[in-house]
């Protein structure tokens, strides 16, 4: 594969959430981040009839009748939705996609492209002018302003408790959003025909099984590594591999923690797992430090240079899990012979 630099919008994004995910690492204490393996206790699951309601950190939201007109604000819940059946009238463009706001995984699942809505910083206004039924906000900041504003607009679901910073399995993200749209049993599905795909590709590759590996990052701010209970992480976990006990040892609130150059062979796995964001991949894998990892050294690494590759990695909903199991797996298996 061939490096691929993102637009100046991309990078621009990337910064913004950079800046957001080093915020988060200030924070002490252990995180609450939603485990791999919590397919949908919390979520308050109805049997399809409405009223459904829906457990969330701001308390149980009552959707009353069918939504017939869905806004999709969080990290790939307009992609849960279309999974769902469901075209959201109005959707956020977390990674900068451009014409409908999805990845390749999501393609031609609109028949009308929806109206684009800021993400860090919604457009409530724009918001208002969609007459949404529902609001999906779930994977998302958990912002108590930003709920208390949406939910003035039209009933809104937003984070489960413990899924503040983003911090949702897709598997939680695609219960909740199938009980609100009153498809639970279609959600089940979705979440069952995706784990079938997890197991198959972990009994295809038994040499994954308990190896260590970090996922990381690199910023224009710095390098960073993921802790367990992130989607990231949850992912590669389902293959069978450890997440890198030295980075979940300095596990804080946020769902990642930083790395500085004089501590960078705290990244040293089985296997190293890098995403550039809003850099060059090559400013990963031809930085100097980086290659004196001993994995590196090795050959057991993957430094994603491919950004469809990178983006379904990182968004983690029911479409973008199976397109990367497809692309991922594969570099892994070569990254760990």
């Amino acid at each position: 594969m061939s490096p691929h630099r993102p637009p100046a919008r991309t990078r621009r994004l990337w910064a913004a959430l950079a800046a957001l995910l080093l915020a988060a690492l200030t924070a002490c204490g252990s995180g609450s981040a939603t485990d791999d393996n919590d397919a949908s206790g919390s979520a308050g699951q109805s049997s399809g009839a409405f009223p459904a309601k829906v457990k969330t950190k701001f308390g149980d939201v009552t959707v009353e009748s069918k939504p017939q007109r869905v806004v999709a604000l969080g990290w790939g819940d307009a992609e849960t939705a279309l999974a769902l059946g469901v075209q959201p009238v109005g959707q956020s463009d977390w990674l900068a996609f451009g014409g409908d706001g999805v990845g390749p995984w999501a393609e031609g699942r609109y028949d009308e492209s929806p109206q684009k809505i800021g993400t860090l910083e919604p457009e409530y206004e724009k918001i208002a002018a969609l007459r949404p039924d529902l609001i999906l906000d779930v994977k998302s900041s958990g912002d108590q302003t930003r709920y208390d504003t949406l939910s003035k607009i039209a009933p809104t679901v937003g984070v489960p408790e413990g899924g503040d910073q983003y911090k949702i399995a897709w598997r939680r993200q695609t219960t909740m959003i199938s009980t609100a749209l009153g498809v639970p049993d279609k959600g089940e599905k979705l979440i069952a025909d995706t784990q079938r795909k997890f197991t198959a590709a972990a009994e295809a590759h038994p040499e994954f099984k308990d190896r260590t590996v970090t996922v990381g990052s690199r910023t224009s701010a710095g390098w960073g590594a993921y802790v367990t209970g992130t989607d990231r992480v949850n992912f590669v976990r389902q293959l069978g591999f450890r997440n890198n006990p030295k980075v979940d040892a300095e596990a804080g609130a946020g769902f990642s923690v930083t790395v500085s150059e004089e501590n960078l062979q705290m990244l040293d796995a089985d296997l190293v797992v890098m995403s550039p964001i809003g850099v060059d991949a090559k400013k990963i894998s031809a930085d100097p430090l980086f290659r004196t990892l001993p994995a590196v050294e090795k050959g057991h690494s993957v430094v994603f240079d491919d950004q469809n590759i990178s983006q379904a990695f990182a968004t983690n909903s029911v479409l973008s899990v199976g397109y990367a199991i497809e692309k991922v797996v594969p570099l892994f298996a070569d990254a760990v012979k």
